[in-house]
Order: structure tokens, then C-alpha cells, then sequence
């Protein structure tokens, strides 16, 4: 008989919403130094989210699916990883691809659909940002299984939303890595909407940690707006998946202030009462209140930071901006290694019809 009992799993939190320690052993446990790297990331990611969600407004990018909100879920769990640790990422998980190593340069070419804007350098272990919703955790889940059959110790991790958790590409993710016993982190962030369905109507669970259960693996649930929580939980779950002892399920319970993507109106589906009590757990806030309060932090350091980062933004959008954009020939000579004789007359067929374009353009 189903026993509701089983399914209980506590919210890890050593911070609170106001920025007090909830349990000081554990905070204690991460060097300041590395709450102040962390925090600075948090705040550059946020900054590079909102001028985005600026540019995309002013006709400057594509569709664009910002992230602010979700900052200490993304950071905390990237500072657990190593550089050589696999990362599988989802469209709204740019603030952990850019600590792992992402330029942002290349974040620009990918957001403005830039024909390359998919690939990554060869010295960072990024999967490319994933669309189709739940297929990044297959793609991590097989990262996972040639490291073990090569006997490499990196892992993988893969992030998703709440959402993806109703697709079968998820299931089939956990089992395949459970059965296995794969090297491998299913990093949930849990942001309340599969873009405009609740949770709770999207699943009759509790948790989505306790779909762990079913797959005899290990599964999490962590506010994940307390960077600390966030940190410390993933630096055990990659420690336990490193030594080869199954994969971990981690649900990071958070929100996204912003709409799922710029052609969204959460209006619709949302108050604003709500987002407003949500902002009050801003993940930033935070950490800034601890850092500030233990004298590790204040004002006139925050202000300098931010005139870096805005000088590096506009230095880099503008140098971005200037780049020469590919041509659609290029298209065919981009996706197969071997140019097909079909892909071929569709590539000639294209040049000459811009050829006649221009000249009707200059006649």
C-alpha cells in the first residue's frame, strides 16, 4: 500500500531568504574567498541576463530565455565541478556554461542565431545547448557511460527544468544511468512552470527529488537560492558519482522572475504577487547580506565590480557585433563532413539566386 511517509525529502538550506546562517558548521566548510568568486559570477550572470533581455527588446538578438532568479542553482553547482567534468545544458542554463568555461563571445553568436554560435572550443567540455526539451539528459547520460567504459574520471552533469521531468527522455535518462550505475548528476532546476503549466499540474508527486526512488538512485531536494546549500550538496553528489557509486538526482527548488522566453507573457499565467514573494528569496540578496555582514564585502567594491563588468560587456557586444555574419552557402558545408551531390546543387542554386538578388538590388 502506498505509504505518503516514504517520499518525504527534506529541503537542504544553510541560508536563509534574509541571509542568516541556518547552520554555521556547513557555511564555515566553503572559504570565503571562493563565497566571494562565486558571488561575483552571480551578479555578473545577472547583468549579462538583463542586458540581453535589453538587446533582444531593441531587435539586437533572437528569442531569448533569461535566467535571472536561478543564478546561485546554475553557479553553485558549476563550482563543484572540475574542468574536465562533461556539462550538458539546456537553452536557460548559460550563467553555468560561462563558469564552465563558455566565452561570452560565443553566447552572443549563439543568441543571435549566428550560424556557429553552436560550437564550442575544444578545450571546454560543453555539450551544445540543447533545445528539444529532456534530450540533454540522454546526452548526458551517454557522456557518463563512455567515461566509465574508458575508465576516465570525469563525470557528467546535465541541467533541465521542471518540465522536463514529464518527458520520457528523462525516464529513460535515469534508468539507462541508474541500471548502469553511471557517472552522472541530473541537476533538476525546479522553477514552478513548464513555461506557462504549474507544478502542480503537471505532477500529482511531491517532489520531483523523490522520482529518484523508482530508478534505485539517490535523490536531493536543495533551495536553490541558497548558493551554500547548492554548493555543498553538489560537491557530495560529484564526489559520490566520481567514485562510481550511481548517478544522483538533485532537485534545486527555485524561480525565474523573468517570462520562460521573450515570447512569453507570464502575465497570463502568473500574479504578480507571486513574483514579487519569490524575489524576496533573490539568490543575490542573499549572499551579498552574509558576505556584507562578515565584513567580506560591501557597497564600494559591488559599484567597481559592476563599472568592470559593464566596460567588459560593451567591449565585447560591440567587437561581437562587428563580426561578419556567414553567409547561407556556408549552411550546406557546415552540418556533414561530406558535401552530397544534392547538398551541392542546393548550395549553387542558392548563390546564384543571391547573385540575381543583388543585381536586381543595384540595377
Amino acid at each position: 500500500m502506498f505509504n505518503e511517509s516514504q517520499l518525504q525529502f527534506e529541503t537542504v538550506q544553510y541560508l536563509d531568504e534574509n541571509g542568516h546562517a541556518l547552520d554555521a558548521e556547513k557555511i564555515a566548510a566553503v572559504d570565503t574567498e571562493k563565497v566571494i568568486d562565486m558571488y561575483k559570477w552571480m551578479l555578473k550572470a545577472r547583468m549579462i541576463d538583463e542586458k540581453l533581455l535589453r538587446m533582444q527588446r531593441q531587435g539586437r538578438i533572437g528569442t531569448y530565455a533569461p535566467f535571472s532568479g536561478q543564478e546561485a542553482a546554475q553557479i553553485g553547482s558549476a563550482f563543484a565541478l572540475e574542468k574536465d567534468d562533461w556539462m550538458a545544458p539546456s537553452y536557460r542554463d548559460l550563467a553555468a556554461c560561462l563558469v564552465h568555461g563558455l566565452p561570452l563571445e560565443q553566447v552572443l553568436r549563439y543568441v543571435k542565431g549566428h550560424l556557429y554560435g553552436g560550437r564550442t572550443p575544444k578545450d571546454v567540455n560543453i555539450l551544445p545547448i540543447q533545445i528539444i526539451i529532456a534530450a540533454q539528459t540522454l546526452h548526458a547520460m551517454g557522456v557518463a557511460f563512455a567515461s566509465k567504459i574508458k575508465k576516465e574520471r570525469n563525470i557528467a552533469i546535465s541541467y533541465f527544468g521542471d518540465g522536463a521531468t514529464s518527458e520520457g527522455d528523462f525516464h529513460e535518462a535515469l534508468n539507462f544511468a541508474a541500471v548502469y550505475k553511471l557517472p552522472v548528476v541530473f541537476f533538476c532546476q525546479n522553477n514552478q512552470y513548464a513555461i506557462s503549466v504549474p507544478l502542480k499540474q503537471q505532477m500529482a508527486s511531491k517532489t520531483i527529488a523523490q522520482k529518484a526512488i523508482a530508478y534505485g538512485m539517490d535523490g536531493i531536494r536543495v533551495d536553490g537560492n541558497d548558493l551554500f546549500a547548492v554548493y555543498l550538496t553538489m560537491k557530495e553528489a560529484v564526489q559520490r558519482v566520481r567514485n562510481q557509486e550511481g548517478p544522483v538526482l538533485i532537485e534545486a527548488v527555485t524561480y525565474r522572475f523573468g517570462p520562460h522566453t521573450t515570447a512569453d507573457d507570464p502575465t497570463k499565467y502568473r500574479s504578480q504577487d507571486e513574483v514579487e514573494n519569490w524575489k524576496k528569496k533573490d539568490p543575490l540578496y542573499r549572499v551579498k547580506t552574509w558576505l556584507t555582514a562578515n565584513g567580506a564585502w560591501n557597497d564600494e567594491q559591488e559599484n567597481e565590480y559592476k563599472k568592470e563588468v559593464e566596460m567588459e560587456l560593451d567591449e565585447i557586444i560591440e567587437r561581437q557585433e562587428q563580426e561578419d555574419v556567414p553567409g547561407i552557402d556556408e549552411s550546406f558545408q557546415y552540418v556533414y563532413g561530406t558535401m552530397y551531390e544534392h547538398l551541392e546543387e542546393q548550395r549553387k542554386e542558392t548563390i546564384d539566386l543571391k547573385r540575381r538578388t543583388a543585381g536586381e538590388e543595384n540595377a
